[in-house]
């Protein structure tokens, strides 16, 4: 039987924790979990694979705020009951409900226009040779393509992406400190959302929105919370998320000129440079779980009630599961976690692998040979994370 005390340790809330450090790295070549100040953290790729799925445990999120000293307030009361951290019979009706409008026949008419404007958005800063890639590509693009999808004027995208980025700070580990200022943006989107709920109430479209609206028709099947509630989080997650991704992305390329200049010269790769971003490098470095019941687990005895943090990054570049873990967008792979897994895999999983996919083979094409070109910042390794600023150079080409 496994005592948790031999396992590696890890403060996961220390701004220095880094996922991509030697010391994770060790630590999965020495065990398979290692211990933290949340529960224990799950290394390699098998044990993810298998525990992801496992029912004796539940969705952890749900007690994040609650790990950082919040009990109540906007932010928690949104949080505790919104579908990310929702369980059972609630969770199945919702996301039954709220799962066809991110069906791809409702996103691939819109890849043309995601082109376009990743296009554009590249045409304004290319000839200069340089750019501050998260203010002039990622945050424009991320929000823009959300208000594409749910049928909002480009023009607001300012509102959007700042809102959004304001609550994703809750999933990092300033939460405490930053909540004032998350708990006001909150509270913002929350009348943005009402707002455009009522006007699809009265002036249905072809869009999203419309779409969850029409689940709510018969009053019973989406409550009027809920429904606000739903697109609350898809405004949030569908900028925030992708905004990082993307600068992930850029991240991994810089690291890898090789597979940037092969993207580039074969632009039909870019569904593979997604995913390899998605598994080597995801802006959602865990996912949580709790343990529902007492149980045993490779010799390890898990607790009800544990937190059980699932590192999907260690995991994606895990060599026991992957020989060769570096970025090989022409490779074979094993499935990656970046999206999450289980009954709570990501909704909007098919909208991000759509936008980034067209977004990453343009920048490849029009951005050659990047190089960082000056300081960069970035939030810290631990959630959800990806960089503030990215300064980049380049060389421009049509």
């Amino acid at each position: 039987m496994s005592s948790v005390a031999e396992a590696p340790y890890f403060n996961i809330s220390d701004p220095k924790f880094a996922m991509h450090s030697e010391e994770v790295r060790n630590a999965r070549e020495q065990s398979w979990y290692a211990r933290t100040n949340y529960g224990i953290a799950v290394l390699r790729y098998n044990q993810v694979s298998q525990l992801l799925k496992d029912q004796r445990l539940s969705q952890g999120s749900g007690q994040w705020p609650a790990h950082n000293g919040v009990h109540s307030g906007l932010f928690y009361d949104w949080w505790t009951t919104c579908l990310l951290v929702l369980e059972g019979e609630d969770h199945h009706r919702i996301r039954r409900l709220v799962n066809p409008a991110f069906s791809p026949r409702h996103i691939e008419p819109l890849i043309p226009r995601f082109e376009a404007l990743a296009e554009e958005l590249v045409e304004a800063y290319a000839s200069s040779g340089r750019c501050e890639f998260v203010a002039d590509f990622a945050e424009p693009y991320a929000t823009r393509v959300l208000c594409i999808l749910l049928g909002i004027p480009e023009s607001e995208w300012p509102t959007i992406a700042r809102l959004a980025s304001t609550i994703g700070l809750a999933l990092g580990i300033t939460i405490t400190e930053e909540l004032p200022t998350i708990e006001e943006a909150l509270g913002e989107l929350y009348e943005y959302a009402e707002a455009l709920i009522r006007d699809r109430q009265q002036n249905p479209k072809d869009d999203f929105i419309t779409r969850l609206v029409e689940a709510n028709k018969d009053g019973d099947a989406l409550s009027d919370a809920e429904l606000r509630n739903a697109l609350v989080l898809m405004i949030f997650g569908g900028m925030d998320t992708t905004r990082n991704q993307l600068g992930l992305g850029m991240q991994s390329f810089l690291h890898n000129p090789a597979q940037w200049a092969l993207l580039g010269e074969k632009p039909e790769l870019g569904r593979a440079a997604t995913e390899e971003v998605m598994r080597t490098n995801p802006t959602t470095t865990w996912v949580t779980r709790e343990a529902a019941v007492t149980f045993e687990y490779e010799g390890l005895t898990i607790e009800k009630g544990t937190t059980v943090h699932l590192f999907t990054q260690t995991s994606g570049t895990d060599p026991m599961a992957f020989p060769d873990p570096e970025m090989d967008i022409e490779g074979e792979h094993k499935p990656h976690y970046g999206f999450g897994g289980g009954i709570h895999h990501c909704l909007g999983h098919f909208v991000a692998r759509a936008d980034m996919s067209v977004a990453y083979p343009i920048l490849a094409r029009r951005m050659k040979d990047i190089r960082l070109g000056g300081v960069d910042e970035w939030l810290p390794d631990s959630g959800n994370t990806g960089p503030v600023r990215l300064p980049l150079t380049f060389t421009p080409a049509p």
